[in-house]
């Protein structure tokens, strides 16, 4: 399959030239406790208006079975069908930088044409730099700022100084930005992904401080300006939400205890923990604390 002007893997809706752009990636369908990533990317396009420049093939990328298109339905006659799409979207930061965006739904099939098809609309903008951003589940107290982790190929790795890492070697499941950092540095781009780790026990339900987190992380990598303070009042409110529900309650307030010691005991690990608790563990917990369990 062909990569370029007329390649079956996208469409160029606008073609346009921009001044090193940075590609903010935030696609759906991947790892993003508390709303992390999607609601910064919703706070990141308030900032400026903006246009979608590329679309990228829905039949060749996306299981329509899983993200289904939405039936128009008036009076009994189906209209039309509104078909989901992944998209590059141009605006620009506060300080009139140019910003690309790729959002909309991660591909679920062809994902090596995907990164090329990316990376080659990349070079033909000229983007400078690609920021991922995601959000996980992590045993870490509320009560402590929310800290980030980055990851990024090794041509990128000065970038990860600025954020901080998971100490130690990792085998995770990979989402397609993980080959997007890949395809990007085989193109002499930079690419980098930042992480915010949510407390586990609250990763089901929406965490600003975590979004805020990855808007300061971005402006940190990227030179960018953005503004995390909506976003700040937001988590003042979130905060207060799960002080609320953790008092009263002895077996919480323990947790939380033993998690700020972790954390404190472990300024220097991203993750704030030398030991990890198991998928199933974390699980456990946090289904016990929807639960309301001895509340």
């Amino acid at each position: 399959m062909s990569i370029g002007p007329d390649s079956v893997a996208y469409k160029i809706v606008r073609d346009r030239s921009f001044d090193e752009p940075v590609l903010v990636v935030a696609l759906e369908g991947w790892v993003d406790a508390g709303l992390g990533a999607v609601t910064a990317l919703a706070s990141l396009l308030s900032e400026s208006a903006t246009e979608t420049i590329a679309t990228f093939d829905g039949d060749l990328f996306l299981d329509q079975r899983a993200r289904r298109p939405v039936a128009h339905i008036s009076n009994g006659v189906t209209t039309e069908l509104t078909w989901p799409r992944t998209e590059i979207r141009a605006g620009n930061d506060l300080g009139g930088s140019d910003v690309l965006y790729l959002i909309g739904p991660e591909p679920d099939f062809h994902w090596k044409l995907f990164v090329d098809a990316v990376v080659a609309l990349s070079t033909r903008w000229g983007v400078r730099l690609l920021v991922g951003l995601g959000a996980f589940p992590a045993p870490a107290p509320h009560t402590r700022p929310v800290r980030l982790a980055a990851t990024a190929p090794s041509a990128s790795s000065e970038l990860i100084n600025r954020i901080g890492v998971i100490q130690g070697e990792l085998e995770v499941p990979a989402g397609v930005v993980a080959a997007l950092e890949l395809g990007f540095e085989a193109a002499g781009i930079d690419a980098v992904s930042l992480w915010a780790r949510v407390p586990h026990y609250v990763s089901a339900m929406a965490f600003p401080e975590a979004s805020a987190a990855l808007i300061d992380g971005l402006n940190k990598v990227s030179g960018l300006q953005f503004d995390s303070g909506v976003l700040r009042s937001a988590a003042d409110s979130s905060l207060r939400q799960v002080d609320d529900l953790i008092e009263g309650n002895p077996e919480h307030q323990a947790m939380l205890r033993n998690l700020e010691q972790s954390v404190d005991a472990s300024e220097g690990n991203a993750l704030g923990v030398d030991a990890v608790p198991s998928g199933d563990e974390l699980a456990a917990e946090f289904e016990k604390f929807l639960r309301g369990e001895d509340r």
